[in-house]
């Protein structure tokens, strides 16, 4: 089963999803990182070449695109922008379940220090993690009881 995890910014979709392919035996893949590695540029870098998000998503769905059909058994951590565009027509055609990470703004801002920019991308990915298979909210969770309430709805297959 492949699971795609995806959240805003700093919600720990990265720190759950080796944490989950941990617990599987399963590679983890940070999407954000293999575009990197895929193109040798920063994200910084890389984005500032397109004229727009969509171009860039357009483009980089091609890493997405290898990672899921090679590996039938994985975790990979999406960007928050992983269920639009060119993103979300590979995880539909590729099969496997989506899972849209929440934590409370206040949680997140623990770990990081821009409570308005969270807030903002909450309200702007919302309608997008909504396409998601599954909505698992981690409130005052830990990344290790994250990762377990988030396998616990999965099932074991």
């Amino acid at each position: 089963m492949r699971v795609s995890l995806v959240g805003v910014s700093c919600v720990g979709t990265t720190t759950i999803g080796r944490i989950l392919a941990d617990r599987r035996g399963w590679p983890f893949f940070d999407l954000d990182e293999e575009i990197e590695r895929h193109f040798g540029l920063s994200l910084e870098r890389l984005q500032a070449r397109f004229l727009t998000g969509y171009s860039y998503r357009k483009e980089c769905a091609a890493v997405l695109e290898r990672i899921a059909t090679a590996n039938p058994d994985c975790v990979i951590a999406l960007p928050p922008s992983g269920l639009r565009d060119a993103f979300l027509r590979v995880v539909q055609r590729v099969p496997g379940v989506t899972v849209a990470v929440h934590d409370a703004p206040e949680n997140i801002l623990e770990r990081i220090l821009y409570l308005k920019e969270i807030k903002a991308d909450i309200s702007y990915f919302k309608r997008s993690y909504e396409r998601a298979d599954l909505q698992v909210t981690i409130t005052g969770l830990d990344p290790e009881a994250s990762a377990a309430a988030i396998d616990a709805r999965l099932g074991r297959t």
